[in-house]
């Protein structure tokens, strides 16, 4: 398979600096080292190793967004998503799923809502690469409706007890702490809470590692919380208001997303004309043929659109601006068709090629299946929409 010989020629930034692009530069390289060539073997293994999350801490890219009194770079989204794009070019999207939930999922509540003490002892580490964080939130019967979750906390004395169950937890299977959502009260939404939860606690276990679709080369897995004891100083911010720091917190895992969706339009593309250029049919290469140019030209126009909607939403929700909001919910929605479609008439251009496992084709087909679904089903996106329009 042809890597990266036919660049894909993204035009001009509005949004992004010299900067941004000095570290999209920064982040390819270390795809190329440190990703790509081990894709195919973290594939078989359902999981990529434990150093990488050390590796990209050393390179910088495990606190883009965060006060470098912890160690984070000081930067706004739209490094995010350069981070994103990129990472999602490495022919397996699972790595760059298990280093985005480390940096933004676990970690963004956290850098905004907990206490100095907190973050000292978990985000440090954390942005270092030398602990592993995961999210927990979605339950067996608590997935978009996250006010429905019910694994407890009760308080006692000055701990809490913690009972129930997570699934769906990307990194849940070796992470070191989640920061987790519980319930402490039973006054519906406003009786969720967030906790930091180290996984070294006792009666915590680890169920299944889920058998996944796509992302297959990030771990995830199902856990188990029977009367585990935490400090009750491991409270993120103000109990009961975990639902509203969740919610907040959502447009960072939707840009991720998006931007993901955009890297992998652009490495399917470069891939697919390297493809068509070189494959002979009836005489001619196949890019040679009109439908296929034609297809090209709306699987880069499609790529563009997702590109400005997910720059627009980052620079919104860099400046703090309310229709960040929207603006990540359209990027978001619009990326998921379009990377779906993308993904498919690039597997459609590569024939009998493109239904083999020697091909990252297939593995971007099945990983994208996902994005439709992750961080908010599509069908949430329309409703969050459709109420800032009405």
């Amino acid at each position: 398979m042809p890597d990266r010989q036919t660049a894909y020629p993204r035009p001009p930034s509005n949004f992004l600096t010299e900067d941004h692009e000095t570290f999209r530069r920064t982040v390819a390289s270390f795809v190329d080292r440190e990703i790509r060539p081990h894709a195919d073997t973290w594939e078989r293994d359902g999981k990529c190793a434990r150093d990488l999350y050390t590796r990209a801490g050393a390179a910088g890219l495990l606190g883009l967004r965060y006060d470098p009194e912890y160690g984070g770079s000081g930067l706004d989204f739209l490094a995010t998503c350069v981070l994103a794009e990129e990472l999602a070019k490495g022919d397996s999207i699972g790595p760059a799923v298990a280093l985005m939930t480390q940096s933004e999922f676990a970690l963004a509540v956290l850098a905004d809502e907990a206490d100095e003490e907190l973050k000292a002892a978990w985000m440090v580490p954390a942005i270092a690469g030398e602990l592993i964080g995961a999210i927990g939130v979605s339950e067996p019967g608590a997935g978009s409706d996250v006010a429905a979750l019910t694994t407890r906390a009760r308080r006692d004395g000055g701990d809490y007890v913690i009972s129930g169950q997570k699934t769906y937890i990307s990194n849940g299977t070796r992470a070191d702490f989640i920061t987790l959502a519980v319930r402490t009260s039973e006054e519906g939404p406003k009786g969720i809470s967030l906790v930091v939860f180290p996984t070294d606690t006792p009666g915590f276990e680890v169920g299944r590692r889920l058998d996944k679709l796509g992302a297959r080369a990030s771990d995830t897995g199902e856990l188990f919380f029977d009367d585990c004891r935490i400090p009750a100083t491991n409270l993120v911010g103000e109990e009961g208001q975990g639902l509203r720091y969740i919610l907040s917190h959502f447009g960072g895992e939707r840009l991720v997303i998006a931007a993901f969706a955009v890297g992998i339009m652009e490495r399917l593309i470069e891939l697919g004309l390297d493809y068509a250029a070189n494959r002979e049919v009836f005489g001619g290469p196949v890019l040679s043929l009109q439908t296929w140019r034609h297809r090209f030209a709306e699987m880069a126009t499609r790529l563009e659109a997702t590109r400005l909607l997910a720059h627009q939403a980052a620079r919104l929700l860099s400046d703090h601006d309310p229709a960040g909001d929207m603006a990540v919910s359209m990027a978001k929605l619009h990326a998921a068709d379009a990377v779906q479609s993308v993904a498919a008439e690039v597997l459609q251009l590569h024939g009998g090629f493109g239904q083999m496992e020697e091909s990252p084709i297939p593995r971007y087909y099945r990983d994208v299946a996902g994005f439709s679904v992750g961080a908010g089903t599509s069908e949430i996106m329309r409703e969050l929409i459709a109420r800032s329009l009405t």
